[in-house]
């Protein structure tokens, strides 16, 4: 029987939602070695959806799948106490613009820590899941240029910054995850007792991506979608 190849090691940032897990199931498909990573900032949502993260890595159980590293990086002190991330008082709802849940500074405090890490450890590429539809500037190419050679500035072992979905649309992402939990990964901005509450502006964005491709909806919510609820009427 012939020897197996090695894998090929990468970080992979985890946000417990559906992009960034669709990808963890295809990097693990693809023969990857993946270090998984969760940035815990003290924000409204963490709980919940770190327990939904640590499901779906259960279920994916695989030799290829390093057991996750929960990295501290606390923001109450940098987002205002009143700010609807850690406050959980008026989210942004189901009808507001992309723009109303963008994060001051979070793509970089989440990759700075991430990349320390890989740099300590010897795992030379770090993956988010960022889609071509985000809107934010420090989600492009050139963000990510820059704050690669920053991080790697006078470092031996450079890490790349790789960005493996910046080139597909939430439909196509949505088709490589098909036969993957998805029930069980967690994009909601303003939990109830643990559940997506249903009428944020991230489950909307998670009822649409399910709708767009005409799947079930395995989500409990809190509070039934509208759609559901005319569905009953």
């Amino acid at each position: 029987m012939p020897p197996q190849k090695p894998r090929r090691a990468i970080g992979l940032l985890l946000s417990g939602g559906m992009d960034s897990c669709i990808l963890l199931g295809r990097l693990l498909e693809r023969g990857y070695s993946v270090q998984p990573f969760y940035v815990r900032s003290q924000l409204i949502w963490e709980q919940a959806e770190l327990e939904s993260l640590q499901r779906f890595l259960a279920a994916l159980a695989s030799p290829g799948l390093a057991e996750l590293v929960v990295l501290e990086l606390p923001l109450r002190d940098l987002y205002r106490q009143g700010h609807w991330s850690v406050s959980g008082r008026d989210s942004p709802a189901a009808d507001s613009a992309a723009e109303a849940v963008y994060l001051p500074g979070r793509n970089a405090l989440l990759v700075i820590k991430a990349v320390l890490w890989c740099q300590m450890h010897g795992i030379r590429r770090l993956g988010l899941g960022v889609l071509a539809s985000n809107p934010f500037a420090d989600a492009g190419r050139a963000f990510f240029e820059h704050i690669e050679g920053a991080l790697n500035a006078g470092k031996d072992g450079a890490v790349r910054i790789v960005r493996p979905l910046a080139r597909l649309n939430k439909q196509q992402v949505m088709e490589l995850g098909r036969d993957l939990p998805l029930g069980l990964t967690f994009s909601c901005i303003s939990p109830a007792g643990g559940l997506h509450c249903g009428h944020c502006n991230k489950c909307a964005e998670r009822q649409e991506a399910f709708a767009m491709v005409g799947m079930d909806d395995p989500t409990e919510y809190a509070i039934s979608p509208a759609s559901d609820r005319l569905t009953a009427s």
